[in-house]
């Protein structure tokens, strides 16, 4: 952005934010990024020739969401849940089959190419794997001055500077320009992950379980690095993870996905305390105590989760609900797709019987399970 320098004072240039993703002064909490019905199908293909389109995996079916300026939403699930695809589709990074996100009110989904090159100035993202991610024929140099000159720093010298200046923002040593990928550890390697993320001043990342495979030392040292940007440069994060003690630690938001869809979207201390859906209230029994003095109940889901190119009718939670085998198995599980609905103070629930989740009936259900080795 125009007018922003780095910690040593030097100014960002001559990369500047595109007119219709300028960084509003004081839009703090204001919504930056809105996905409308959002759905991604992969087709099952088959046949004699392998042409005919037999089905569809449902990776992503109907996500609606807000980004809020200047806070980190995370998004937790299950693996295969859709949490990756989303973020991808989201950026454009595969087309999406329907629905639309807008940025600032801008539909993303309709612009063309030139239009969605200058609009990636400010949409950027930090893959999971930092082996995969970088190049291993190109320098770190090369790698975090790519995005650079593809938008028309074409002075080596002012790009060389910029690098230099990127890397010693996410505490890389400024000599390591000229070295290449395999030359660093994992939790390095992210490191430039970020550099690169960073590196057209963007004000909306995508991060897709950025330290999952790292070391827990390292993990910590990557989230307070991803916290003081965000503090630092204004960024809005898109946080996708299956750690929910992670998902805790960082975000201001969580969203809940299972199957496809979101189930459960709130702040996150409120969903932290007091879950809302009965698959939430699952994944967070799983969590671990840190405290060994502390014994914890846990709610172990029966059965696999459901094909995604066969998903349950009616609430597709239904085949491994406890709070559903508690009230009897009402037929209305089966039948009737929940609605995302407010259940009071922005705390966005797709369950219909929301309401029973409570302290009391968790305990039951915990207490009517065979006990887990190790709980």
């Amino acid at each position: 952005m125009s007018g922003q320098t780095w910690a040593d004072g030097a100014a960002i240039e001559p990369i500047e934010a595109s007119a219709s993703l300028v960084r509003a002064n004081g839009g703090a909490g204001r919504v930056l990024l809105r996905a409308e019905h959002v759905v991604k199908h992969f087709p099952i293909r088959g046949g004699l020739l392998g042409v005919t389109t037999i089905g569809a995996v449902r990776a992503v079916d109907d996500v609606s969401f807000e980004v809020r300026r200047g806070e980190t939403l995370g998004l937790v699930g299950e693996s295969g849940c859709g949490k990756t695809t989303l973020g991808k589709v989201i950026l454009r990074l595969i087309p999406a089959t329907s629905g639309q996100v807008y940025v600032d009110d801008r539909p993303l989904f309709d612009l063309n190419a030139t239009q969605l090159k200058e609009a990636r100035r400010d949409l950027q993202v930090v893959f999971q794997d930092p082996y995969a991610s970088l190049n291993p024929r190109m320098t770190v140099g090369e790698i975090v001055g790519e995005g650079p000159l593809v938008h028309g720093l074409t002075d080596k010298a002012k790009r060389e500077e910029l690098v230099r200046e990127l890397l010693a923002k996410v505490g890389l040593n400024q000599s390591h320009i000229h070295r290449y990928p395999h030359e660093f550890s994992g939790g390095q390697r992210q490191r430039i992950g970020i550099a690169r993320a960073l590196a057209l001043n963007p004000e909306f990342i995508v991060c897709d379980e950025p330290v999952s495979a790292l070391d827990v030392s390292i993990q910590s040292q990557v989230l307070n690095l991803l916290d003081d940007l965000q503090q630092e440069l204004g960024l809005t994060y898109l946080f996708i993870a299956h750690n929910l003690a992670v998902v805790e630690h960082i975000s201001d938001r969580v969203g809940v996905m299972y199957l496809g869809k979101l189930v459960e979207l709130a702040d996150v201390d409120p969903l932290y305390a007091a879950p809302k859906h009965p698959y939430t209230v699952a994944l967070l029994s799983a969590v671990p105590e840190p405290d060994p003095r502390r014994r914890k109940k846990r709610l172990v889901l029966k059965g696999d989760v459901p094909s995604p190119a066969a998903p349950p009718e009616g609430c597709r939670f239904n085949t491994r609900c406890w709070l559903r085998e508690q009230l009897g198995n009402p037929e209305r599980c089966e039948t009737e797709e929940p609605v995302f609905r407010d259940v009071g103070a922005g705390h966005l629930v797709a369950c219909h019987f929301s309401e029973e989740v409570t302290p009391q009936a968790i305990a039951s259900a915990a207490e009517r399970q065979l006990p887990v080795i190790g709980a």
